[in-house]
């Protein structure tokens, strides 16, 4: 189902729709303040299978963020004891990052292995946010790739749809998407790194 859903002003209903996949073991793709993702409840053991598989990632150990409503939903799944990261943290987000930080003991659980590090993400766009606010808990998130390797994203929701169709259960179209994904900052050592430089221009 392709499923327009307004970035300004998201409506209840319509959010309340995706949730419900969502917490059936759905997959949705939806846009985010980058590109367009993929994902699916933190819970969907299965869906987060057969993401990976599509993206050639390890099933038992898929390199995949997380996304967040806001910074309140962090302490949940993170470790984040240094303060200086903290507020770099809350400096740029929402915003088109994505902070690589400790794990707590939920990620492990979650994942069934021994995981220490989650990427975590708290777009600038409403519809993603909404959807993890009332779903109560983040969605795993990984970024749609175009296979003209020259676009490297596709941007039109419906050219995803018709691409798509047969794996998510919704594509939420918002609106284009842009063609440059997030800035990966990895705050787990003592320096702090951007792992790759997106379209986040980082706040120090």
């Amino acid at each position: 189902m392709l499923l327009r859903i307004y970035p300004e002003n998201p409506s209840a209903d319509r959010i309340r729709k995706v949730v419900e996949v969502l917490e059936g073991g759905g997959i949705i793709i939806y846009p985010t303040d980058t590109v367009y993702a993929i994902g699916c409840d933190i819970r969907a053991n299965k869906s987060i299978e057969k993401i990976a598989r599509m993206k050639g990632l390890n099933p038992q150990n898929p390199d995949m963020s997380l996304i967040f409503h806001d910074m309140s939903q962090l302490s949940e799944y993170t470790v984040i004891r240094d303060n200086s990261i903290f507020k770099l943290l809350k400096r740029n987000l929402p915003g088109p990052f994505t902070f690589i930080v400790q794990a707590n003991n939920q990620i492990p659980k979650l994942f069934k292995n021994k995981k220490k590090t989650v990427g975590i993400r708290i777009p600038d766009n409403n519809i993603v946010r909404e959807l993890v606010k009332e779903l109560g808990r983040p969605v795993i998130t990984t970024s749609i790739h175009d296979p003209d390797e020259v676009i490297e994203y596709t941007t039109d929701p419906e050219l995803i749809y018709e691409k798509y169709r047969e794996i998510a259960d919704i594509v939420i179209n918002g609106g284009y998407g842009r063609n440059e994904a997030s800035t990966i900052v990895d705050c787990t050592s003592d320096e702090i790194s951007i792992v790759r430089q997106g379209l986040g221009i980082l706040e120090l």
